[in-house]
């Protein structure tokens, strides 16, 4: 088994070796961490979103956290980074940075976990992420009866209809009762948010968590997507199907600033569901990893509006004042060169 990794190692790694079976890092899924683990990455989060912010005044005035830091790049990077041929390496990168974050800034000692779309679909009440336990990302919203239906990702820009759960209110359960949202929103989903006063939706307009009932059907059974997802040999359609397919259901359904693509981070399950999207990412990649590993598809632009020219290996990652090096799109593409040093379970 060694031998099998040091030689995938040495035939898609990085050139200079600094990612070895030695300490290549393995993320999984929540349901496999202890409960000591769970608690150790939830405190990890709170304490992130306790320090204070790197990003200046300037820049995101809103932002009163170093946890906040990250929701602003994503807030002022969102039309370049959706529906893009960087969509995939961005959010990887995003992801991981805040992974290092956790671990270098909070003491949080393991990595970071994905949410497995298909295994909770059946009833998403029961997976320890959403059971609203003390080592989940929170329970239940209080009943908000009378809402209407939902569109992602707006009103005026109707891609999916969303019929009305049960919930809509603050969550009640679990470590996040307390969190605060700070940014946000930009296009929220749901009518009933709180405007930010700044239209870039980074002035400071504090509330809490939202959830809609953790139903069934919610978090749609996504395996035949998946499935058609990972047998198609194109970048360009992964990027296309993928984002529609499994990343707008799960997070805009379930809670606030999820409804809001923009500030969408300011949930603090935004990273489990990034984390099993990079999951699936690094599968497809793998099954053909020659000619996949560093396929980019698409344009520079949001669904190609206005027309922009097609996104290339070369192209920068910059993540602002998440404290990050700016990386490519090619450096970003393998878990196992550039920054990176990691696999799934």
């Amino acid at each position: 088994m060694c031998r099998c990794v040091d030689r995938y190692l040495r035939a898609n790694g990085d050139a200079n070796a600094t990612c070895t079976m030695h300490n290549i890092a393995v993320r999984r899924e929540w349901s496999t961490f202890s409960t000591k683990e769970k608690k150790n990455y939830i405190a990890a989060v709170q304490c992130l979103a306790s320090k204070p912010a790197k990003a200046p005044s300037f820049v995101a005035p809103g932002a009163k956290t170093r946890y906040d830091d990250f929701v602003a790049t994503h807030t002022n990077q969102t039309l370049s980074t959706h529906g893009t041929g960087n969509f995939l390496t961005w959010h990887r990168y995003f992801t991981w940075a805040y992974e290092q974050a956790l671990r270098n800034e909070c003491s949080y000692r393991s990595y970071q976990p994905y949410y497995n779309w298909p295994k909770w679909s059946d009833d998403p009440s029961k997976s320890p992420v959403l059971d609203g336990s003390d080592t989940s990302m929170s329970g239940d919203g209080s009943s908000q009866p009378g809402r209407n239906a939902t569109c992602i990702p707006s009103n005026d820009l109707c891609q999916i209809s969303l019929a009305p759960g049960d919930g809509g209110g603050c969550v009640q359960s679990g470590p996040f009762t307390n969190f605060t949202v700070n940014l946000g929103p930009v296009a929220p989903a749901l009518t009933d948010v709180a405007p930010n006063a700044n239209m870039s939706g980074l002035g400071h307009n504090p509330r809490c968590l939202y959830l809609v009932h953790r139903r069934p059907g919610l978090f749609a059974d996504h395996r035949p997507h998946r499935h058609r997802l990972l047998l198609h040999p194109h970048a360009g359609r992964l990027r296309v199907r993928l984002p529609r397919c499994a990343h707008g259901r799960p997070l805009h359904r379930r809670r606030r600033p999820g409804g809001d693509l923009f500030a969408s981070p300011g949930d603090p399950f935004f990273y489990f569901h990034h984390a099993m999207i990079d999951r699936v990412y690094w599968v497809w990649q793998n099954q053909d990893v020659e000619k996949r590993l560093r396929a980019v598809g698409n344009t520079a632009m949001l669904n190609n509006m206005p027309p922009s020219r097609n996104a290339t290996l070369e192209d920068e990652l910059d993540l602002g004042f998440v404290g990050v090096p700016v990386v490519t799109i090619g450096e970003a593409s393998s878990t196992l060169a550039g920054p990176f040093c990691y696999v799934y379970a």
